[in-house]
């Protein structure tokens, strides 16, 4: 699958089978990650794997958007790691941002499903993953992706919207 292919086919998948996502594809999804463009080079993130299924299944008592983490079997919690920050924190959720969409289509690309869980900047959600993960402080959950073997198919969308495009200024 070419790259364009990759970015106009992925879709958010919510419904996974009990497969287990295989070490060697965590893998490469973590490397499609770190691969991700960052201020200055600065790569200020960290990447929990949780697979334990007690942890995943108390993700909703305090995320109430994702209630399909209990079918899945691993989500990655995409942080934020203030110790490598070199901006005062202005530009960890862009990096992170870049990282978890390179994960994303990573898992397209390897015929697995996945979801973005947005947790930054709902307190409710931080602190729950902390308390869940025992999270030390310089790091900053920005989101869960919640990933497995998708049990359907998501339907390509042709987003583009030429109405939303702008060529150098406004009149």
């Amino acid at each position: 699958m070419d790259t364009l292919q990759a970015i106009r086919t992925r879709r958010s998948i919510r419904r996974f089978t009990p497969e287990p996502v295989a070490g060697e594809s965590v893998q490469q999804l973590l490397a499609a990650a770190m691969c991700a463009p960052s201020a200055a080079n600065q790569q200020a993130w960290h990447f929990v794997i949780v697979d334990e299924r007690e942890l995943l299944d108390r993700v909703p008592e305090f995320h109430d958007y994702c209630p399909f983490i209990r079918e899945a079997p691993l989500a990655v919690v995409v942080c934020g790691d203030l110790n490598r920050e070199q901006f005062a924190g202005r530009f960890w959720v862009q990096d992170c941002s870049a990282a978890t969409q390179n994960l994303l289509l990573a898992a397209h690309e390897l015929g697995l499903g996945a979801v973005w869980c947005a947790v930054y900047p709902v307190a409710s959600r931080d602190v729950g993953l902390r308390r869940l993960l025992n999270l030390p402080q310089h790091l900053v959950p920005l989101n869960l992706v919640v990933v497995g073997h998708p049990a359907a198919a998501g339907e390509a969308v042709d987003r583009y919207d030429s109405g939303r495009i702008t060529w150098n200024r406004f009149a």
